[in-house]
């Protein structure tokens, strides 16, 4: 019986603190665990927490830790890392590079022209450099083969992880409109809360889950909230544990997010696992995410669209129990950590 290869030793450079709760964040702090619980040791090289605006030395600090990793050593690299580094600097890096690409930087919203042209070009260029990429969704590995000229042998689709299907449902009354997702305009919530004020003769509440990215958009929607005069309706909770955010899933009607953009969308994925129906739009990797019928998808920023579907779900129940009931067949289906640590180790393995 031929003995399985050793799992080669790899590294894995991350920005700031891995344990941040956002979907890019959670992916790979839950994938260096798998990793290391599979058998691999994994070194975990923090770099500084600026990325994707690094200083001038935390780039130096960052260029140096991974220039010093031996050749035969894999090196998993952040896209907020690998996006905004200086090119030259990652030419120094002798270990095999693979690129970890959630979406392109330079798609990001918000950002001036000039910003988006600099962040495109400088991910190009840098992608010329890795041996392997990794990516969330069907989606971004299609931008990145047609927008950036990325061989398809290069790219490999590793799916986040969940945990397994949970059976708990405890509706509140009024109904809980739940939406998930960082304060910042990529999310969309400015639409979500003008939604909810054309919905405000039906019976609901709302519940939009998050830290704050950008303070701007925390004034900006607390102020949008009271002008509706739906301050008794919708709150912003802030950051929550993972207990008290299983709980609001638990709690929910209704998940809704008018995202304008997204690589994957691990809220997305966590809301099937909890059966409930979706309401969000179809741009980027959300309609690879949400299973047909799971969800109801509209264009971005189209307020009364997204108004409309919401109705839907919370008036007709008919369409609330398919919806729902097709979620959590999804949610059935989703990947484990472990399955994604499979597929990120065949890459790994390579080298």
């Amino acid at each position: 019986m031929t003995e399985k290869a050793p799992k080669r030793a790899a590294a894995f450079a991350i920005p700031g603190d891995a344990t941040q709760k956002t979907g890019g964040y959670i992916y790979e702090y839950e994938l260096l665990q798998a990793l290391r619980r599979n058998g691999r040791a994994v070194e975990h090289i923090e770099l500084g927490a600026g990325f994707p605006n690094p200083s001038a030395d935390e780039t130096a600090a960052a260029i140096s830790a991974m220039a010093a990793l031996p050749p035969d050593m894999p090196l998993i690299i952040d896209g907020l890392v690998f996006g905004s580094i200086d090119t030259a600097g990652l030419r120094t890096v002798k270990a095999p590079i693979v690129a970890m690409i959630h979406h392109p930087l330079g798609l990001e919203t918000g950002l001036t022209a000039t910003q988006s042209r600099f962040l495109l070009q400088r991910e190009a260029d840098n992608l010329q450099l890795a041996d392997a990429v990794l990516v969330p969704s069907p989606h971004t590995a299609r931008i990145l083969m047609q927008q950036f000229d990325v061989p398809e042998g290069k790219v490999t689709i590793a799916p986040p992880g969940f945990r397994p299907l949970d059976p708990i449902h405890n509706p509140l009354s009024p109904p809980l409109i739940l939406s998930i997702g960082l304060l910042a305009e990529r999310k969309g919530h400015d639409v979500l809360v003008a939604a909810l004020g054309r919905i405000r003769d039906i019976e609901w509440q709302a519940q939009i889950v998050g830290k704050t990215h950008d303070p701007a958009v925390e004034r900006a929607l607390r102020r949008q909230v009271a002008e509706l005069g739906l301050g008794d309706r919708v709150s912003l909770t802030g950051l929550l544990a993972d207990e008290e955010v299983i709980e609001r899933y638990r709690a929910a009607t209704l998940f809704a997010i008018a995202t304008r953009y997204e690589g994957y969308g691990i809220v997305l994925g966590e809301a099937m696992q909890h059966g409930l129906p979706i309401v969000t739009c179809r741009t980027g990797a959300v309609p690879d995410t949400v299973a047909p019928g799971a969800g109801i998808l509209v264009p971005v920023d189209d307020v009364e669209a997204f108004a409309q579907a919401m109705r839907s779900v919370l008036t007709d129940k008919p369409i609330r129990e398919t919806m729902s009931r097709l979620s959590t067949e999804a949610g059935r289906k989703l990947h484990s950590w472990d399955e994604t640590e499979k597929l990120v180790s065949k890459v790994l393995q390579r080298y």
